[in-house]
């Protein structure tokens, strides 16, 4: 079987998901291509696992701080490219096409017919979720900008829907607690505002990971350059996590037992989605502003337990080797029940 795999590369979770499944998908005997989109490909950085792959521009979001730039997203995709990357795109030699909500490839399946599976966290909004944001008109945005015939969403817990759990690779480093040390990634905030604000809780160390090209401490402020094992190296031994709500890093600190003090983007549906959600099920503190007199009673709380997930990616991996011939709901049954997850619940 030979799979065209398209990534969205806007967020650096979707491409977490990619290596995850890059090596599940190799291991099940399939010939995976991948392309990314929604980043400039000067920006992308630790793709060895992705062998040859390709790039489009596709479509992205414009931030400025932490919001939504409404005009500058409108303005800033180029919808006539976009059609032409599609119709362009030779799905000949492909079985198969998967979309991590990537637009190019979701719709160069849907107009060529070819047989197309969407894994990725922004499915699940195709069904109920104890929030106040999913509803008529974002289902039809999601089915929109990423069509796929089978679409496998990914939430932190089921709701009784046909969801699937996070699709994250285990822990690189055994969890450990540094009492008072803060991991913070806030990468659309300018690193000397964060400074600023989190210097005047002295009680505690802030490792703040930003576009800088050197490290730089000032008394409890740790500013560093993005290094994905440094991060993961801070994250397993920190105490809590400060960050936005984008669902791949929630699901990682959440596996390792972090507290999550937690900040949606303005604007950004799926953001304020997650929040919600991960308020509803305990899991972290909502708020929308650092000087907020939440972030002191916040950093005075416990950490959680570890919760450990299922190996999701080599389950999907067979599933998808078997030709999907099991459907959705069940396939979300067979993980959720999987010994090796009730057996991390029940530890």
């Amino acid at each position: 079987m030979k799979v065209l795999y398209g990534v969205q590369a806007t967020g650096n979770g979707h491409i977490t998901r990619a290596r995850v499944m890059a090596p599940a998908l190799r291991a099940a005997g399939i010939d995976v291509d991948f392309v990314f989109s929604g980043r400039e490909p000067e920006k992308l950085f630790n793709m060895e696992p992705f062998g040859d792959y390709r790039c489009y521009q596709g479509m992205t979001l414009h931030m400025e701080g932490s919001q939504v730039n409404k005009w500058k997203t409108l303005t800033g995709n180029n919808p006539v490219r976009l059609l032409r990357d599609i119709f362009k795109l030779d799905l000949s030699e492909y079985d198969l096409v998967i979309t991590d909500f990537e637009p190019v490839t979701a719709w160069a399946a849907k107009v060529k017919g070819v047989p197309s599976v969407g894994i990725a966290h922004q499915y699940a909004f195709l069904h109920r979720l104890p929030d106040s944001k999913t509803g008529f008109f974002l289902k039809n945005q999601i089915r929109l900008f990423a069509p796929a015939k089978l679409a496998v969403g990914l939430h932190w817990d089921h709701f009784e829907q046909p969801i699937c759990p996070p699709l994250i690779q285990p822990p690189l480093y055994s969890p450990s607690t540094v009492e008072r040390k803060i991991v913070v990634y806030l990468p659309h905030d300018a690193p000397e505002e964060l400074a600023q604000t989190l210097g005047a809780y002295s009680d505690f160390e802030f490792h703040i990971y930003a576009a800088v090209d050197e490290p730089h401490v000032q008394n409890n402020i740790f500013i560093k350059p993005f290094s994905r094992e440094g991060f993961h190296k801070d994250l397993a031994s920190c105490a809590g996590v400060i960050c936005n709500s984008g669902f791949g890093l929630l699901s990682e600190a959440v596996q390792y037992g972090k507290k999550v003090l937690t900040l949606p983007q303005k604007g950004q549906v799926e953001q304020e989605s997650n929040a919600e959600v991960l308020e509803s099920l305990g899991l972290g503190v909502v708020i929308y502003d650092l000087a907020s007199d939440k972030v002191a009673t916040w950093l005075e709380l416990p950490s959680p337990l570890p919760k450990r997930y299922p190996d999701l990616a080599a389950m999907l991996a067979a599933w998808i080797a078997d030709g999907c011939k099991e459907s959705v709901s069940d396939l979300a049954d067979t993980v959720w029940q999987s010994e090796e997850f009730v057996n991390t619940q029940t530890a």
